[in-house]
């Protein structure tokens, strides 16, 4: 039996704008026609393709955090 498990809570509720923000232009950057509020007509691969491009743009931005940070450590 599948459990319903919600979680989508952030853990900096301060920050929500600013996620809704960074979630409209990773939809963007892939080409996904997002809006405000509730997708359920999104596909899978179109939700997925949104996570994928934030993911892909955390993962950046913390290696380039600690490439800045090794740098100021020389």
């Amino acid at each position: 039996m599948a459990s319903n498990n919600n979680n989508n809570q952030l853990n900096v509720p301060e920050a929500r704008e600013a996620m809704n923000q960074f979630k409209m232009q990773a939809a963007n950057e892939v080409g996904v026609n997002l809006k405000q509020g509730y997708n359920g007509h999104l596909t899978s691969r179109e939700a997925g393709s949104i996570g994928g491009q934030m993911v892909k743009k955390m993962v950046e931005n913390y290696e380039n955090s600690v490439a800045n940070n090794s740098n100021s450590n020389n």
